[in-house]
């Protein structure tokens, strides 16, 4: 049988969140978490990191480095959160 070429294993968490505008890479990388080791695993792991208004702009200038966001080094603190944060 061969493999499907579909990246997302659990539709249904990729759709909600990407719905609360979550980034398509994040949506991902979650709904496949929650197929692997099921939803009640990984919605154990969620929130340990801080929110990004309590991040430094250089913490998320290095970010938005990582994810190669467009026109970062011109961006100011708060939009580099909204960049993030729809990435």
């Amino acid at each position: 049988m061969a493999q499907s070429s579909d990246p997302i294993k659990d539709h249904d968490v990729y759709d909600a969140l990407r719905a609360d505008g979550a980034s398509k890479e994040k949506a991902v990388r979650i709904a496949n978490a929650s197929a692997n080791r099921g939803r009640r695993a990984v919605a154990a792991e969620g929130g340990t990191s801080p929110s990004y208004e309590e991040w430094t702009r250089d913490d998320l200038y290095s970010r938005a480095q990582e994810l190669d966001v467009d026109g970062r080094s011109d961006m100011t603190k708060d939009e580099l959160v909204e960049a993030l944060r729809h990435h």
